[in-house]
């Protein structure tokens, strides 16, 4: 089923549906609330480690989808004892990889490190390709 331009989260449920992130801020801004609710739901201690770590996730996948991805076309979160689950859509059917920090001539290159920043930081990352075309990428983070 393709996403729709909803955001949903488990921990926020009596919230009313709000419109997808047109900026990695406003994606942060989601997945910060939904943290904060979903720890004082299931009774985590969420340090302010594991708040950073899904905040960094947020960012690269909701940049990558952008920049790479042809804009966002799905943004869920979910929160619960495993850990914050975010879910970013976008329009390309391209797979994200890890550009080398330096080209073949030994200059240093801008960008490339979002890929493996998200790949460190959660513990379970899958890329799943959309019926209706472009791909849905789902990092977990944990939060203890």
């Amino acid at each position: 089923m393709r996403d729709t331009n909803r955001t949903s989260s488990s921990a926020t449920l009596r919230e009313p549906a709000r419109r997808l992130p047109g900026r990695p801020a406003d994606a942060r801004r989601t997945v910060r609330r939904a943290v904060a609710e979903g720890c004082r739901a299931h009774a985590l201690s969420c340090g302010t480690d594991a708040m950073a770590d899904a905040l960094l996730v947020t960012s690269e996948l909701t940049t990558n989808a952008l920049l790479h991805g042809g804009g966002i076309t799905g943004f869920d979160v979910d929160v619960d004892s495993g850990g914050v689950r975010v879910s970013v859509s976008d329009r390309s059917d391209e797979l994200p990889v890890a550009a080398a920090p330096v080209d073949e001539s030994g200059r240093f290159r801008p960008g490339g490190r979002g890929w493996p920043i998200v790949c460190r930081l959660a513990r379970d990352v899958r890329v799943a390709e959309l019926p209706c075309g472009g791909k849905r990428i789902t990092a977990v983070v944990p939060l203890s």
